[in-house]
């Protein structure tokens, strides 16, 4: 594969999305219209900015959607310095890394999309790329954990993503002093009630290198073979 040149990208529009975290539209400063980065999805940019080091960020958007789009939670370093860009603003997208999400390998299988917190990026740009093809796959579930109900992204394009056929649940770990009466706990514990549904699933997960680790040793208990368990990263 040819090497990705660096590129410069400039922020089209900011949102905040959830508590300390933002989404950030971004483009190449060169282009025409449309961005022409490649990418597979569940894949990560490499941003530079200033003099800090670079950060990874899972590209939220799917490849043939026209704009780049990132969730960047204030953090330190880089993230810190992105966080309070505006747009016209400008960062550096040094490399794609990650060996992304082989979609076309899963054709025909129920996909389970297992998310917590900001790992619903790299997951929402499968999903956004999945749903253009909604007819090569079977059932699609989205099990999407956060910490509290401000915790969680894109609560405005949920709607429309059971609208498709999406099958969405959310569950929080922390739900004291929040007005929430859905299930609480990990999202890991959803697993068991929507799998005996599904006739050939397959799980895609992101999200702390604890929860994965977690949730593959579930799905592993659930029956689940190693190929059947995807990662991005």
């Amino acid at each position: 594969m040819e090497e990705q040149k660096s590129r410069t990208l400039f922020i089209k529009r900011v949102r905040d999305e959830a508590r300390e975290i933002r989404s950030f539209d971004m483009l190449p400063e060169d282009c025409d219209g449309a961005h022409d980065i490649h990418f597979k999805p569940g894949q990560v940019a490499v941003l530079r900015v200033a003099e800090e080091y670079p950060a990874y960020f899972a590209y939220a958007s799917a490849p043939e959607d026209a704009e780049l789009e990132f969730l960047v939670k204030r953090a330190q370093g880089a993230s810190a310095r992105i966080f309070e860009m505006k747009e016209g603003d400008r960062v550096e997208l040094a490399e794609t890394v990650g060996q992304g999400f082989a979609l076309n390998e899963q054709r025909g299988k129920d996909l389970v999309f297992v998310a917590m917190g900001t790992g619903v990026a790299p997951l929402r740009s499968a999903l956004r790329h999945v749903l253009k093809r909604k007819q090569d796959f079977g059932q699609l579930v989205v099990l999407y954990g956060a910490r509290t109900p401000d915790d969680f992204c894109y609560r405005d394009e949920t709607e429309s993503w059971e609208e498709a056929g999406v099958e969405l649940r959310q569950v929080i770990s922390r739900p004291d002093g929040h007005d929430w009466s859905g299930p609480t706990g990990y999202v890991q514990s959803l697993l068991e009630h929507v799998l005996p549904d599904l006739r050939s699933p397959v799980a895609l997960i992101c999200g702390s290198r604890e929860m994965i680790e977690q949730t593959r040793e579930r799905l592993r208990l659930l029956g689940f073979k190693a190929e059947e368990i995807l990662t991005n990263y």
